[in-house]
């Protein structure tokens, strides 16, 4: 049929020419009047020819619209004014389709009508019959299209070229009453569905949670759902078009824009819904006289984005701050990524690294270079570096590079395809674990050399390190020992020499409890089935492992003990002494106290006179009885004071006084007389709290042995100084000292004595200078005299007795 309606065109407008030929050669020739005679018989055929042409087209049930030419200039949505044929009432019917089209040229109004509508091409896929024509008038191409309209009509319209005009068939399929079939029949097959049930299809749409709406050819609303009614505060679908509500200014010109183009856009914009900024993604399709929209709210989403991108950047900050380079290389092996380690670490230019060079790129100019290790076959290497992005698994590896350095590379997967590459310097770790390693090698060796057992265990209970001492220790050999040996299975081995399992349990709870109460160092001691005797330490290491320490102390147990038996045999001879001196002092003291009174009575001439002899041995009868009672009397104080059983009755004590007493005692014959004694005490050195008779037994020992070690011509001071809180008596001599090796032994009891004493003196003046609180010192340099100073609290601790 589209052929025959072309061949009636093409005769048309040839017989239309040809007409225009013949009068044009009647005017210009009167010779020609047997030829013009031709032309009209001629002309009379043609005007039958374009009759029969006009009744073919009123036949027609549709219209044509022809363009005089085609041009490469023709815009989208330009429809030009185009040559109408056809019948009146194809015309009139294609007419009701214009809807609310403004143009007034009949054929203008119909393609505006008809480009508002739902088309399918021959291939079912949708489309608009605006860019379709555009592409004919432009560049020629043809097409074929079945509109259907919101009636339910279908319109066929097909378009091709002839010659240089540009032709659109129209047929109003209704009006032919053909049934219809192919892409007509597909539309009815997809619109079939909704067709059943329409009502449950808008009360879908309507209920959405997402903005849906349709307006119309012009860009008014027609319909909108809740979602949409509520995001612009309307309460009906009727008052939403009557104020033809639109989301924002754009959404008009995003409706005409898909109209006219006849395909869908998808716009995401900012957008103002009950007080808030929403971002919405925005689709607008053509549909069937106008457009369709539906917004989703992407505010969340983008919000997510927007949080991801800024991770992202702090993700590659954060890389920019390790010391390890980092690259990465896309799906396309093109560097996508790189931190600044990575461009000082192979010393790269940073432009060229902007340039995205790829993988292979990369790796040969390192090879220009000399950055890359050394390779028999680089070619190859570079291959199997390169499959590195087919394979599964992704070994890590070692560059020694030219320079020295070694690098640890390590390869990983990017989530969005490509190699992500870590680079470590570890030539430092190298050397460090070297120097480790050697470290490690001389402590064990240091170990090896200690006599005592050595074993460290970590954490998890197992051995870390033992030394040979320890194996031999324990009779342990090196397989036993082997490391990882968890700590219950050397206790096993360890059980026949030493099977308290508590002890064992006790360490054991060192060792793996991390605690702090159990990271404590815990000393023992443990007796062997073979009669040895090992004590152990347990001390906890900084890394979380724990040393234990054994040594062999059998040999000092024995000595301690050998020790402390005889050390108890000392106290009991002690005792023994104590209690001897105390007897013998005792029985002492009776016939002592006889003699002397009986040789007091003699002196005093009770019994009749004495001649000159008899009165020396009296005399000498009185002192030497004298004597021995202070020597019977020093005993027991030193006896009372050893046994503790010495108490100090304290009281005011002038010292100045007290000083003058004791010198009046000590030089009660006229011997000691020959030896001048001065006292250097100030009166302002006032009293102080103390037993004053155990202060005047003090300094009578300490003048006696001053007197005993002076001779005529020597001198003797005696003197007191007040200091804070302590008083310093002291009693000095300037007689023969007393040897260097009799010093260290001078206030020991019964020693420092010479033929004149049984050096007791000095011993009691320390216990009673101790049982005051204070302490004694000695100076002395033989030849040149003795001081002795006795340092006295003013106030001593009480209760003041003998501990």
């Amino acid at each position: 049929m589209d052929a025959q309606f072309a061949s009636f065109f093409v005769a048309a407008g040839a017989a239309a020419t040809g007409i225009a030929a013949l009068l044009w050669a009647m005017r210009v020739t009167d010779g020609a009047r047997g030829a013009l005679a031709k032309w009209k018989d001629r002309a009379r055929g043609l005007e039958d020819t374009l009759a029969r042409a006009d009744a073919v087209f009123g036949a027609h049930p549709g219209v044509v619209l022809i363009w005089d030419e085609t041009s490469s200039s023709v815009q989208e949505g330009e429809w030009g004014s185009p040559q109408v044929l056809g019948s009146a009432m194809a015309l009139a019917s294609l007419l009701r389709f214009a809807g609310q089209s403004t143009a007034t040229e009949p054929a203008l109004r119909i393609l505006q009508g008809l480009s508002g509508f739902e088309a399918r091409d021959a291939t079912d896929r949708a489309t608009r019959l605006g860019p379709a024509l555009t592409r004919l008038r432009r560049d020629g191409a043809a097409f074929s299209l079945t509109i259907s309209t919101p009636q339910g009509v279908y319109v066929e319209v097909d378009g091709r070229t002839a010659g240089a005009r540009a032709v659109l068939w129209i047929v109003d399929a209704s009006l032919r009453g053909v049934a219809e079939s192919g892409p007509t029949g597909r539309i009815d097959g997809a619109d079939r569905l909704i067709a059943r049930d329409p009502a449950s299809f808008l009360e879908m749409l309507g209920q959405a949670p997402f903005l849906a709406w349709r307006t119309s050819a012009a860009g008014k609303l027609e319909w909108a759902n809740a979602a949409y009614l509520a995001a612009l505060d309307a309460r009906t679908v009727e008052q939403a078009v009557a104020r033809n509500l639109a989301l924002d200014h754009a959404a008009v010109e995003h409706a005409r824009a898909v109209i006219e183009s006849g395909e869908s856009r998808t716009d995401v914009r900012k957008v103002v819904l009950g007080g808030e900024l929403r971002t919405l993604r925005i689709q607008m399709s053509p549909v069937a006289g106008g457009a369709a929209g539906m917004a989703f709210d992407i505010t969340e989403s983008e919000g997510a984005k927007e949080q991801l991108s800024k991770q992202a950047k702090a993700h590659d900050e954060t890389l920019n701050h390790l010391a390890e380079g980092v690259a990465v290389f896309g799906a396309d092996k093109r560097l996508i990524f790189h931190n600044r380690a990575f461009e000082e670490m192979w010393g790269l230019d940073p432009a060229a690294l902007a340039e995205r060079p790829t993988h292979a790129q990369w790796l040969d100019h390192l090879k220009e270079r000399r950055r890359l290790p050394a390779h028999a076959n680089y070619a190859e290497w570079r291959a199997n570096e390169l499959a590195l992005y087919q394979e599964q698994k992704l070994p890590d590896a070692l560059w020694v590079v030219p320079d020295g350095r070694t690098l640890r590379i390590v390869r990983q997967r990017h989530p969005h395809g490509g190699l992500l590459l870590i680079f470590s310097d570890i030539t430092n770790e190298l050397t460090l674990r070297t120097q480790y390693n050697a470290l490690l090698q001389v402590q064990k060796a240091a170990l090896d050399r200690l006599h005592e057992g050595v074993a460290v265990f970590g954490l998890d209970g197992r051995l870390k390190l033992a030394n040979a001492a320890f194996s031999a220790m324990w009779g342990l050999d090196s397989a036993q020992l082997a490391s990882e040996t968890p700590f219950d299975e050397l206790v096993e081995q360890c059980q026949p020499l030493f099977h308290d399992r508590s002890v064992w349990g006790l360490i054991r709870a060192r060792i793996t409890d991390p605690s702090p109460e159990a990271r404590r160092e815990y000393r023992g001691e443990m007796r062997r089935s073979d009669e040895t005797v090992l004590n152990f330490l347990t001390r906890p290491l900084p890394d979380g492992a724990t040393l234990i320490a054994f040594l062999d102390n059998t040999a000092a147990r024995r000595v301690e003990d050998a020790l402390r038996d005889r050390a108890e045999a000392f106290e009991a001879a002690d005792r023994l002494k104590t209690e001897f001196v105390q007897n013998v002092s005792y029985q002492l003291r009776n016939p002592l106290q006889a003699i002397h009174g009986n040789a007091e009575m003699l002196a005093a001439k009770l019994f009749g006179p004495l001649n000159d002899r008899q009165v020396d041995q009296v005399s000498s009868i009185l002192d030497g009885s004298t004597r021995l009672t202070k020597l019977i009397d020093n005993i027991l104080d030193v006896a009372l004071v050893e046994a503790g059983a010495v108490s100090l009755d304290p009281s005011e004590v002038d010292l100045k006084a007290t000083i003058k007493d004791s010198i009046e005692m000590a030089t009660s014959k006229a011997s000691d007389t020959e030896v001048p004694i001065r006292i250097d005490c100030p009166d302002s050195v006032g009293s102080i709290t103390a037993d004053e008779k155990r202060v005047r037994q003090i300094l009578f020992n300490l003048l006696t042995n001053a007197l005993r070690y002076t001779e005529r011509g020597d001198e003797i001071t005696v003197g007191a100084e007040r200091l804070e809180g302590v008083v310093r008596l002291w009693v000095s001599d300037t007689g023969r000292g007393i040897p260097y090796e009799e010093q260290v032994r001078a206030f020991e009891s019964f020693e420092g004595s010479d033929r004149r004493g049984a050096g007791l003196g000095l011993a009691l003046v320390r216990s009673f200078v101790q049982l005051h609180g204070g302490w004694v010192a000695m100076s002395s340099e033989p030849g040149r005299g003795t001081t002795v100073t006795c340092h006295l609290p003013v106030a001593p601790p009480l209760p003041l007795a003998a501990e």
